[in-house]
């Protein structure tokens, strides 16, 4: 049994009490105009804004596959912009997810929330543009976040769930 709660709802609206740090996969080419992003944007538009800023000044930061930005948004939620697809679309290289980069920014995220206190808020992250499947993604976010004592809820927004 994985220690990660699944709920119905919308993951821009953590349940709970106390800071909640909400987790999503982006992109390498600072691209962000299609799926979950487009609900974090319509709540806030500090994330956005912070990751095309930390995409266009790249050649001087972090910015790559498995690089996180935190991004405070209330003073009780934060959102994680995950550098963990490269490219948008699947091609020669298969589909835009890359587990390793999601892996790295996983741990990123663990020390985050232990350093906040916080619980772990998201959507399937990997699986929805990005192609990836939850078979893999599951058991990164219970080796790096449930498996150290970080509460994690995955939300499930409408129908047509896949795994």
């Amino acid at each position: 049994m994985s220690g990660i709660t699944y709920v119905r709802g919308d993951a821009t609206a953590p349940h709970g009490k106390g800071v909640k740090l909400i987790v999503h996969v982006c992109n390498d080419l600072g691209g962000w105009g299609k799926g979950f992003v487009l609900a974090v944007s319509r709540r806030w538009p500090e994330p956005e804004a912070a990751y095309r800023r930390w995409h266009r000044e790249r050649a001087g930061n972090d910015f790559a596959l498995g690089a996180v930005q935190f991004v405070q948004v209330s003073p009780y939620i934060w959102v994680a912009n995950m550098v963990g697809q490269r490219g948008m679309r699947t091609g020669s290289n298969g589909v835009p997810v890359r587990y390793e980069a999601i892996d790295t920014a996983l741990e990123a995220v663990a020390d985050r929330a232990r350093e906040l206190g916080a619980s772990v808020h998201m959507p399937r992250i990997g699986c929805g543009l990005a192609g990836g499947k939850w078979t893999r993604i599951e058991p990164l976010i219970e080796q790096r976040l449930t498996g150290r004592g970080i509460p994690v809820t995955v939300y499930d927004f409408g129908q047509g769930l896949s795994s």
